[in-house]
């Protein structure tokens, strides 16, 4: 039987949240409701430390746990702006310690295996050229990149202009090889493709603008092409990678938030610990000290 308080929350949370994102809070309070045996908004601050405390025991995930009071905490936070209650019982609830994973990258000779399995002629070889020249180049998210018109680059100024997340506008720099590829898919490659005449960029072989999806399955051909591991590659791979290597090459951190987008610089230290990790992984390679003994 539908609950008239979660329902009326996720309506108003549907107009500021993603669907993902009510279609997860939903299945959340849903849960939450059958451990309950009736509504979530009867549940007192120790049926809730309860249901908690049994998620941890059946094993669940720190993240799921998380996301699960956090659904919690928005539902009563809802509750108590309209009055129907004056506490927040899921306010206090401790939430598990979640160890943040360091982003996977490619190596610089990966990267580059990468770039050139995009060799060739044809108008898609040409696309697919410039997609990952660009994605690693600029550190594009794959939205912006399939977002791109024709006119947000600048192949004299080697700039490319960016609409990021919270539409955000930033200007990356790009390299020569990106110039390149972007200059010979623009001129041979592009034109053979636009038959129905798109202000985007890149396009697919019917015409039309090239979607997230498509951009995935291009990288992945590409990675099998190159030796790689296809289910490894994804175009976020290329954008941890593009950090990764320019911290490592010397870049201050603050340039590279810029170029990323990130609102968060903590959320930019974190390519920090991937080049210390790699620093100490090639140390132990290469120096005749370090290498141990058996």
């Amino acid at each position: 039987m539908a609950d008239p308080d979660v329902e009326g929350f996720l309506a108003l949370l549907a107009t500021r949240r993603a669907a993902r994102t009510v279609d997860a809070y939903k299945r959340d309070l849903a849960a939450c409701a059958e451990w309950l045996g009736g509504p979530v908004g009867r549940a007192s601050v120790e049926d809730l430390e309860t249901y908690l405390a049994e998620l941890r025991a059946a094993g669940l995930s720190p993240a799921t746990i998380s996301r699960r009071v956090a659904a919690l905490r928005s539902f009563f936070r809802h509750q108590t702006l309209l009055g129907a209650r004056t506490d927040n019982p899921a306010a206090e609830l401790d939430l598990p310690r979640r160890h943040r994973r360091l982003p996977r990258t490619l190596s610089p000779a990966e990267a580059e295996r990468l770039v050139e399995a995009a060799a060739g002629t044809t108008p898609r070889a040409l696309r697919d050229r410039a997609l990952v020249e660009l994605l690693y180049g600029a550190g594009l998210r794959v939205s912006e990149a399939v977002g791109l018109g024709r006119t947000d680059v600048d192949l004299e100024g080697r700039v490319v202009r960016a609409l990021g997340k919270g539409s955000k506008e930033r200007i990356v720099p790009i390299g020569r090889p990106a110039v390149e590829s972007l200059r010979r898919y623009l001129s041979r490659g592009r034109p053979f493709l636009d038959a129905r005449h798109r202000p985007e960029l890149f396009l697919n072989a019917r015409g039309g603008a090239l979607t997230r999806a498509g951009a995935f399955l291009i990288l992945r051909r590409l990675a099998a092409r190159a030796g790689l591991e296809p289910e490894r590659v994804h175009p976020h791979l290329l954008r941890h990678s593009f950090a990764t290597h320019l911290l490592e090459g010397g870049a201050d951190l603050r340039s590279v938030q810029e170029m990323l987008g990130h609102a968060d610089l903590a959320t930019t230290e974190l390519y920090t610990h991937v080049s210390d990790r790699r620093r100490r992984e090639l140390y132990y390679q290469a120096h005749p000290h370090a290498k141990r003994r058996d």
